[in-house]
């Protein structure tokens, strides 16, 4: 042995799929009143954190999928534009950004379907 050590398989990072409801539902029950761009902010940082440890665990399963197929393309296509949306800063204007909180937490909401039930993105 050359002194070099066999690195260990990254351990699994665990999802909270209770607290991530949670913030989903906070998400999709906000703008009845009054849009606070402070609370959109925190909304969509929250749901960022949640849709970063999802899309791991879907590019993941995604890669399980035989290449060509209408499953793996479609699931490949919601996946990019998940990652689009993620990646979009948030709007400045308070309807603009509250829209964007409500897509973030639907696209978070369709991986932790994926994740909760087992089943391929």
């Amino acid at each position: 042995m050359t002194g070099q050590r066999a690195e260990a398989p990254p351990t699994p990072v665990a999802i909270d799929w209770e607290t991530i409801s949670e913030t989903i539902r906070s998400a999709l029950r906000t703008g009845s009143g009054p849009i606070d761009l402070d609370e959109m902010a925190a909304l969509a940082e929250t749901l960022r954190g949640h849709i970063a440890l999802l899309l791991i665990e879907a590019r993941e399963a995604t890669s399980q999928l035989g290449r060509g197929t209408i499953e793996a393309h479609q699931t490949t296509s919601r996946l990019g534009g998940i990652e689009k949306q993620f990646r979009r800063p948030l709007a400045s204007l308070p309807l603009t950004a509250h829209v964007q909180v409500q897509q973030l937490a639907r696209d978070c909401q369709w991986l932790l379907a994926r994740h909760t039930s087992g089943a391929r993105p």
